[in-house]
Parts: structure tokens; C-alpha cells; sequence
């Protein structure tokens, strides 16, 4: 049991004392950076899947996507 307090007592003293934290500004900075990232990353993937992707459109409907153009041009 007394490795275990050690353990907690080491754990908070570097966490207080020797983690350098980022300053509030250098969060927000960082957290944009990640928000600008993920939407940026999400619309190249909306736009793969919708292009290369099988579409549940209507039967009329020409586009279906890539592989949906392929099984067509395939089946017919």
C-alpha cells in the first residue's frame, strides 16, 4: 500500500510541478487547428464516399456513384 501512496504522490508532484501546461492562448490556437482539421478531413471523406460510393438515389437517376456506375456498366 505504501508503493501505491508513492505512486499518487509522484504522479501529483509531476503533474504540478515539472508538466509544462500550455498558456490559454496556445490551447485555443491548438483546439482551432484540430476543429479546422477534423471539418476538413470529414468533407474529403463525405466527398470520396459520395463519388466512390454506391448511392441510394432513385432508379432514373443517372449518377449513383462510382461503383454504382461500374455494377451498371458491368451488368448491362
Amino acid at each position: 500500500m505504501a508503493s501505491f501512496k508513492t505512486y499518487i504522490a509522484e504522479s501529483y508532484n509531476e503533474l504540478v510541478h515539472k508538466v509544462s501546461w500550455p498558456t490559454w492562448k496556445e490551447l485555443q490556437s491548438s483546439a482551432i487547428i484540430v476543429l479546422v482539421s477534423a471539418l476538413i478531413i470529414s468533407l474529403i471523406v463525405f466527398l470520396m464516399d459520395f463519388i466512390f460510393g454506391v448511392q441510394n438515389m432513385s432508379t432514373t437517376s443517372f449518377w449513383k456513384g462510382m461503383l454504382g456506375f461500374i455494377y451498371k456498366l458491368i451488368g448491362s
